[in-house]
């Protein structure tokens, strides 16, 4: 099964208040692993990026000179997501980004299953943190790398999360307990193994002729 683990910086809260994506990231997951496929890029938000904003993400106005339009990069986004499901943090926040931006574009909105990890820490930890930094904290993942919010860190480190969200599973393509490993279309590859023997033994069969010696007529006696 794949899905797309998505993530969004912003110059603000509200798209319907002119705000805009700055940075939009997404990874690949096969079966809720990563499988290393990333798509990533800063956008030019044709605003000025407030201050506020920058304190958050650290990105400025002046790091987005030159940087492409949404409208640049809208089918190589879309080719990626490929239709599949999404797994967001807070998934009404960045799809209403999102969905603002694509109506910019003239494209239809995204009508995909999403999987909020938001909701499902809260149901699952009921009355915890569940903030991005709370859950990593609690999942034993390293945050050293995250000084402040950046979608394509915070997409990655959501990817771990949901991963332990959803039953913890052996991060990597290869269950290597079991010798088993996952192709790329998500089936478990078994390893062919040798014959076991099943012939009897002299001994056993001494003992089992022995035995139905000591019965009347039995049924399953064979006579060569």
């Amino acid at each position: 099964m794949r899905e797309i683990v998505l993530d969004t910086e912003t110059t603000g809260l509200d798209p319907e208040a002119g705000h805009r994506i700055v940075e939009l990231a997404c990874v690949e997951l096969m079966n809720h692993v990563a499988t290393g496929r990333v798509f990533h890029c800063y956008l030019d938000p044709e605003r000025e990026v407030p201050l506020e904003a920058v304190a958050i993400h650290g990105i400025s106005s002046d790091q987005l000179n030159g940087k492409p339009l949404f409208a640049a990069i809208v089918d190589e986004f879309l080719g990626f997501v490929a239709g599949d499901p999404l797994v967001i943090h807070n998934a009404e926040f960045d799809l209403k980004f999102i969905n603002a931006e694509l109506a910019r574009c003239n494209r239809s909105a995204l009508e995909l299953p999403a999987v909020d990890t938001m909701l499902l820490a809260r149901k699952r930890f009921p009355g915890a943190p569940a903030s991005l930094d709370a859950l990593c904290r609690r999942f034993e993942i390293d945050l050293s790398e995250r000084q402040k919010h950046g979608a394509k860190l915070d997409a990655m480190l959501l990817a771990r999360v949901y991963l332990e969200l959803t039953g913890g599973r052996q991060p990597g393509l290869e269950f290597v307990t079991s010798g088993r490993s996952i192709d790329p279309s998500g089936k478990i590859v078994r390893p062919a193994r040798p014959p076991r023997p099943h012939a009897p033994s002299a001994n056993e069969i001494a003992r089992h002729l022995a035995f139905l010696a000591k019965i009347t007529s039995p049924i399953w006696l064979v006579e060569d």
